[in-house]
């Protein structure tokens, strides 16, 4: 199969019919076969009544519905899962995403050898209040992962298949997909200049708590990528220097207690110097976080990665795709 279109969605029921009319006359004039893969995450309007109808006007459309809205890494994950396309493309169902992008994105992947195309919305058709934001954003991102893309938050990606079946999207993690992606070994990361479009239907699935909980995915998945599988190389060492600290602390206070008392000088009472307190507060401090290290290291080697998500419905999918869900 040339292509997997992974897409999202949460109440769009007006914007399916048009969406899937697209995507269908781009994928015949190129001669592609594909799938499309609508991952309906808990919606509660009718477009779970739009993706069966779309199924059987065509075959190449399979659906999945959650119980509840688990969110858009969630459907991702599964969406992942169960694609098997040479090429995976992840798009919005808003029709904010051009399906004439997907040819340049699939010989991008193809032939120049990319394991990963991330789109760019250069000119976007959004207010200031968002725009602003995704900029701060994105130069953060770019700056700590090191990975040089304007748009990491753009929901039109290609990927190679192994790609999808090697990461894991979990979380509010989906705005960093490409820091996933590389930190799994795949480093060829490019960047195409994709169209945006204003939204003809419904209104934006997303408020401005988003941009709080993408600073804090960001630092999350910063953390976790450097010491997630070794977290003694965080804790241990920031607890043995703050206990290494008190300790010395404690032994000068101790010690310039004996000089005086060798010397016949009179001293005040070690209780009654503060600085012990302080160098009593750090060595135990530094011991907490050396134990949290400690359990952290064991909990990440004896816990295996899982994510498991109710599917309420599968429409166009026979039972050996069961193997495909975690």
């Amino acid at each position: 199969m040339d292509l997997s279109l992974v897409i999202p969605l949460y109440n769009e029921e007006e914007s399916l019919p048009d969406l899937l009319a697209w995507i269908k006359k781009v994928m015949d004039a190129n001669s592609y076969s594909y799938e499309v893969l609508l991952i309906d995450d808990g919606s509660s309007d009718g477009s779970w009544d739009q993706i069966e109808k779309l199924r059987k006007e065509n075959a190449s459309v399979k659906g999945v519905r959650f119980r509840r809205n688990y969110g858009k890494s969630a459907a991702l994950h599964v969406g992942f899962g169960l694609a098997q396309g040479d090429v995976v493309i992840t798009m919005d169902a808003d029709l904010q995403d051009s399906p004439e992008e997907i040819p340049e994105l699939r010989r991008m992947i193809l032939e120049d050898g990319f394991d990963l195309v991330s789109g760019w919305k250069k000119k976007r058709y959004d207010p200031l209040s968002k725009t602003i934001p995704t900029k701060l954003f994105n130069w953060a991102t770019r700056k700590m992962s090191g990975i040089h893309l304007h748009d990491f938050n753009c929901g039109l990606k290609a990927y190679r298949l192994d790609v999808v079946q090697s990461i894991e999207v979990y979380g509010e993690m989906h705005r960093y997909i490409p820091m996933i992606a590389k930190k799994a070994g795949f480093v060829k990361i490019g960047e195409k200049e994709v169209q945006h479009r204003e939204r003809q239907y419904g209104v934006t699935k997303f408020g401005l708590e988003r941009f709080v909980n993408g600073f804090l995915d960001l630092l999350s998945i910063s953390f976790v990528s450097r010491f997630g599988k070794q977290p003694m190389h965080i804790f241990g060492l920031l607890g043995t220097l703050i206990f290494a600290g008190g300790f010395l602390a404690a032994a000068y206070i101790g010690i310039e207690k004996l000089y005086f008392l060798n010397q016949h000088i009179k001293a005040r009472l070690v209780t009654d110097n503060p600085w012990f307190y302080i160098a009593l507060t750090f060595m135990m401090l530094g011991t907490l976080l050396f134990l949290a290290g400690f359990l952290g290291e064991l909990i990440s080697r004896n816990s295996p990665d899982r994510n498991t998500y109710q599917l309420k419905e599968k429409l166009g999918f026979d039972s050996s795709y069961d193997d495909h869900i975690a």
